[in-house]
């Protein structure tokens, strides 16, 4: 196997070009502790053949690929993670020895050149071992760097073999030293634990890139395609290191975080000091491993102060955390939707969200990502549908697919949260068809009848309400896909909710009056404003208007025993509930069997009294004045207006020309009268 190329000469130059690069760090340190003194390191054959590499012209590539070695371990090995390019057992190094040394010697070569590829430039990368960074200076890691520059460019200058992608390996390696003095220039530079992160990690990178220039002069150890990646790979290290070194001056960072970076084995107990502007920082610089540690130390300062990160953050760290939801590890996945997630809960980042382009990932995560990250971001989405205008855009990215499918695949929590995304959703009257058309009327029946947990089935009730609050041909969809039924048997339940009733008030009218009767509407309604929340009260009662159109449906009603339950319902504090209520009462006033039982009611016109207040908040007094001038042709009930004070208010409402308020009083005052001459 020969041992050099036949042109040789760019080999033994580049090898002169690293060793005098090897100038001391700092200007108080002695030449003896240049890169070339460090000499010390190296095996005494490896340090005669980098000897006599620049002076006699011997051993010129693997002398370079030592040299880039030695430069590599005096920048990275301070906390033991020293280059794995050490000597083996034997000898057979030395310079220009025999063909057996010779291959021993390049097969070392080609074992430390993987080794310095796989490990030592992974390790060294930004941010993925913060602790080296305090063996040296920003200064001393600046200067090491520099030095390592000539060398790796002349390296990739003279490799032979892949024109093309050494040309531009090299026009990368030439935009290096401007990076290195717009970093180097800012006053903040030696305090960031930051700078000196990226220094090591553009150190390895050019150390690879040298390293590589180097074996492009010997016999292949591996095939052409191990040689196009390992380059392809060396371009991606370097515009990382390229686009870093620019993030980092432009964010502002430097001037803020000074905070040295935490051991590796610390890091997830010192995250909650960590300065949270330098944590937003590393989510847009380094390598994947660096931002996944970033968004662990971020998830930790938003739990104990959200507040100092809700401040510090910015459209380029919302940017970051978006592009995270799509990156190759899924546990980085997951965490990043966990951070947005806590983000769209503060109320304070809808806006970031949406013009950093959140929608689209997080529909694909809710799509097709792990259970947690689908969790996290169906919780995001029922966040963000709180907005007219992001339900719309969730639509619009075909998001209603992947919010049915939660509804009927995940677990109790995903499957919440995406029945109350479309919820939000259906609330905007312009996309109500399109929900629809996805079927959306038949997942929320299923809901009612198989939902895992309660509050998916009262957001299926919501969506349902609102799907059919204006809309005829939605509510006999749903009449006829079961729904009636399915709303019906969800009302049986100990409490009953607004949600369902006002689900059942929109439907009544889509159903036949015996078809109500049948299907037992009237003893549900008899249920919930006998045990329903306030607002299912209200509900029902203006159910019972709906379907009191008729004198059959106003005699059962009356017959199923709704009267005392309305009449109590006057006195509700909500003046939504009295007013439905008063209307009810009203209503069912006309027929007389009804009229009679409200008579016979002892809490009926103190009741309706009341109702007469002229405040303007009281919506129900034009039902009860309705109600009182029926009542009025009983002398006890016109007796019970007066003691109650029903005079007093009807002057007041006379006095602001309130419908039927001056008859009622006309009818009360020569009643007084009456019973005043009578009394003579």
């Amino acid at each position: 196997m020969a041992r050099f190329a036949p042109n040789s000469k760019p080999r033994f130059e580049a090898a002169a070009v690293l060793s005098k690069s090897a100038r001391p760090c700092t200007g108080n340190k002695s030449p003896n502790d240049s890169l070339a003194g460090k000499l010390h390191d190296a095996t005494p054959e490896e340090a005669e053949l980098c000897r006599g590499a620049a002076t006699r012209g011997g051993g010129g590539a693997r002398a370079a690929i030592v040299l880039v070695r030695l430069c590599a371990a005096a920048i990275g090995a301070g906390r033991g993670r020293r280059w794995r390019a050490t000597t083996g057992s034997g000898g057979g190094r030395g310079g220009a020895a025999g063909g057996d040394a010779t291959s021993e010697s390049e097969s070392g070569v080609g074992e430390r050149g993987h080794e310095l590829r796989c490990c030592s430039c992974q390790e060294m990368s930004l941010g993925s071992c913060p602790a080296a960074a305090g063996d040296a200076t920003a200064e001393e890691l600046l200067e090491q760097a520099r030095g390592l520059v000539p060398p790796a460019l002349a390296a990739a200058r003279a490799a032979a073999g892949f024109g093309g992608r050494w040309k531009a390996i090299a026009a990368r390696l030439e935009r290096v030293p401007p990076c290195l003095s717009d970093l180097s220039s800012h006053p903040c530079f030696s305090k960031n634990s930051l700078c000196r992160e990226l220094l090591q990690s553009v150190a390895a990178t050019l150390a690879e890139a040298a390293e590589l220039g180097a074996r492009c002069h010997e016999p292949p150890k591996a095939g052409k395609l191990q040689m196009q990646s390992d380059l392809d790979a060396l371009a991606g290290k370097l515009d990382l290191n390229l686009r870093d070194c620019s993030l980092l001056v432009k964010t502002g960072v430097l001037s803020d975080a000074t905070v040295p970076a935490a051991p590796a084995e610390t890091a997830s107990a010192a995250g909650a000091q960590t300065d949270v502007r330098e944590l937003l920082a590393r989510l847009q610089i380094g390598h994947a491993e660096a931002k996944h540690r970033a968004v662990d130390g971020l998830l930790d300062a938003l739990r104990e102060d959200e507040k100092s990160v809700l401040s510090a953050l910015g459209r380029g760290n919302v940017a970051a955390l978006v592009q995270l939801l799509t990156a190759t590890a899924p546990k980085v996945r997951e965490k990043a939707a966990t951070v947005l997630c806590l983000l769209a809960e503060s109320g304070s980042c809808e806006g970031l969200l949406m013009s950093e382009g959140a929608l689209p990932p997080l529909i694909r995560l809710a799509e097709s990502g792990s259970l947690v990250g689908r969790e996290k971001a169906v919780i995001t989405l029922q966040r963000l549908s709180m907005s007219p205008d992001i339900a719309r855009a969730i639509v619009g990215h075909s998001g209603v697919r992947a919010l049915i499918d939660m509804c009927q695949t995940g677990d109790s929590i995903t499957q919440s949260a995406a029945a109350g995304a479309l919820k939000n959703i259906s609330a905007v009257p312009e996309v109500r068809q399109a929900l629809a058309e996805e079927g959306v009327v038949r997942v929320m029946i299923n809901l009612f009848d198989s939902g895992v947990v309660l509050g998916s089935k009262e957001y299926a009730a919501e969506c349902l309400q609102n799907l059919t609050s204006s809309n005829d041909s939605l509510r006999r969809a749903v009449v006829s896909e079961g729904g009636l039924r399915s709303l019906l048997a969800y009302l049986d339940g100990p409490l009953p909710q607004e949600s369902p009733v006002a689900a059942l008030r929109n439907l009544v009218t889509a159903v036949s009056p015996d078809s109500l009767v049948s299907l037992c509407v009237l003893s549900r309604l008899v249920h919930v404003l006998r045990d329903g929340s306030v607002g299912a009260q209200q509900a029902a009662a203006a159910t019972i208007c709906k379907i009191s159109s008729s004198m059959d449906m106003k005699r059962l009603v009356g017959e199923h025993g709704c009267i005392p339950l309305l009449v109590r319902l006057l006195e509700a504090k909500s003046n939504g509930a009295r007013e439905a209520a008063a209307q009810a009462v009203a209503s069912l006033m006309v027929c007389d069997p009804n009229a009679r039982d409200i008579k016979k009611d002892e809490k009926s016109v103190p009741n309706l009294v009341q109702l007469l207040d002229p405040s303007p908040q009281n919506t129900a007094k034009k039902y009860a004045i309705s109600c009182l001038l029926e009542l009025s042709a009983s002398k006890r009930c016109k007796k019970l207006m007066i003691s109650h004070g029903a005079i007093g208010y009807l002057k007041k409402l006379s006095e602001k020309d309130v419908a039927g308020a001056k008859k009622l009083l006309e009818k009360l005052d020569r009643g007084r009268l009456r019973s005043l001459f009578s009394r003579k």
